[in-house]
């Protein structure tokens, strides 16, 4: 019997030891659900800057290596680093506005010099949790959380359309776009509503599986598009590789954005808390989410140095645990792993890069609706009086209008954009703030 014996919703507890064909499993859908996720910053961020294509594969490269390393010290728990959750972490999309405007100041010089100064700022503000819980509260955790999963389901919808290729060529939202993304959710539901245990843990494979083959007959899989590099080519992880430049005002802009990652990397650890059956109250959660945010500051100060860009815990698998019950850190070892080889060895990218975004739109959309069901049940499980309701009113309004409607800051610098932009980041300063200056007298 497993420790998780107590917790009907999962298989596997955080520190039990799946068997290896299990574990596989489980680490193969955490690994299909964040693949696009971690590249695709590196690469909008390559072509804002109009980098060539070995230097953008680099970064591409490094990206994958970088995610590996921070995965494995969330999980593994090192001294105060790390949650000691499945908490795995990848590249950033808060970070991408304030990068490439530091990168057309400076270049990539610039841009990992800022990215490594500014830092400290996450963790310091780690060491202070305890202090700040009347600032950082569960019901502010629950509204970003909810903001995360809303916020994600417009990049799944997107996904399923076809995705920003297919805007481009005029197919978004065609028949064969929406009909395997269609199949793909069909299938994840069919399979994780099993009883079978096995079934239900390799509900999102086996939904991918079913629209790889649909997207394939339907011609859909461009296999000539491929330009396999020869398996004994590397990319060799160098510190400092494009060098480092430091701008002060940089490092302030960045700054705030580390802040905005702390309240986000609280909001994930807490989700993934509840999920896991750990607690969201107490020492041990303080502790839990204290160390999770320092190795989230710490793991971007390390991807700066090996050429990466920041790194943040990633909602998405978060609902992979709900759906699948595993929420071993065991598997995330594995997830590791297998990040640092992809980052090794750029063919297996490739490989998984040729996966139709549909395909992966018809998973993640029902994962990030998971996430957003997550900030929900926290924000649920608070006292909703007045001054709650006006705090989530406020928060979700401009939150929710920024991400809606993004053209409303067009007049504002694009500095300013790059930050407020983000509707997690727009919604999670407000819920701080209102939550701090709203008084009511009951």
């Amino acid at each position: 019997m497993n420790s998780a014996s107590t917790e009907p919703d999962l298989i596997y507890g955080i520190d039990d030891h799946p068997p290896l064909k299990e574990t596989l499993f489980a680490a193969l859908q955490h690994l299909l659900a964040i693949f696009v996720a971690i590249i695709t910053p590196p690469l909008i961020i390559a072509s804002s800057l109009k980098l060539d294509l070995e230097t953008t594969g680099f970064l591409v490269s490094m990206a994958l290596f970088a995610s590996g390393v921070s995965t494995f010290i969330q999980c593994r728990k090192i001294g105060p680093l790390g949650a000691g959750l499945l908490c795995i972490q990848g590249t950033s999309f808060s970070f991408i506005g304030p990068i490439i405007t530091t990168g057309m100041l400076g270049g990539l010089p610039l841009v990992f010099g800022a990215c490594i100064a500014a830092a400290p700022v996450e963790m310091i503000i780690s060491r202070t949790f305890r202090y700040m819980r009347h600032v950082i509260t569960p019901l502010v955790s629950g509204i970003v959380v909810l903001l995360i999963g809303l916020s994600l389901i417009k990049v799944g919808v997107v996904s399923c359309g076809g995705g920003y290729v297919a805007m481009d060529e005029g197919t978004f939202g065609s028949a064969s776009h929406v009909g395997v993304a269609a199949a793909v959710l069909l299938s994840v539901l069919f399979f994780n509503r099993c009883r079978n245990r096995y079934l239900r843990m390799s509900s999102i494979v086996l939904g991918l599986c079913v629209g790889y083959a649909l997207s394939f007959a339907l011609g859909m899989v461009d296999l000539e598009a491929a330009s396999l590099p020869r398996f004994t080519n590397l990319n060799i992880p160098q510190p400092f590789k494009y060098g480092v430049e430091f701008n002060f005002s940089s490092i302030i802009a960045l700054g705030l954005v580390y802040l905005i990652t702390a309240i986000e990397a609280t909001g994930d650890i807490t989700a993934n808390s509840m999920i896991s059956g750990k607690p969201i109250t107490g020492d041990s959660y303080l502790k839990r989410v204290s160390g999770g945010v320092l190795a989230d500051g710490f793991n971007s100060f390390l991807s700066g140095i090996f050429n990466s860009f920041p790194n943040s815990i990633f909602a998405q698998n978060n609902g992979i645990i709900q759906l699948t019950g595993v929420a071993s850190r065991y598997v995330g070892y594995f997830i590791a792993g297998m990040l640092v080889l992809l980052g090794l060895f750029p063919v297996v990218g490739i490989l998984f890069s040729l996966m139709p975004d549909a395909v992966l739109g018809g998973a993640t959309l029902l994962m990030f609706g998971t996430v957003a069901s997550a900030g929900i049940r926290i924000i649920a499980a608070q006292r909703i009086d007045r001054k709650a309701t006006l705090v989530l009113a406020v928060s979700l309004s401009l939150g929710l209008g920024v991400e809606l409607m993004p053209d409303i800051l067009q007049a504002a610098p694009e500095s300013v954009r790059g930050i407020f932009g983000s509707g997690i980041t727009t919604g999670g300063l407000t819920a701080i703030i209102s939550n701090l200056l709203i008084r009511v007298k009951e």
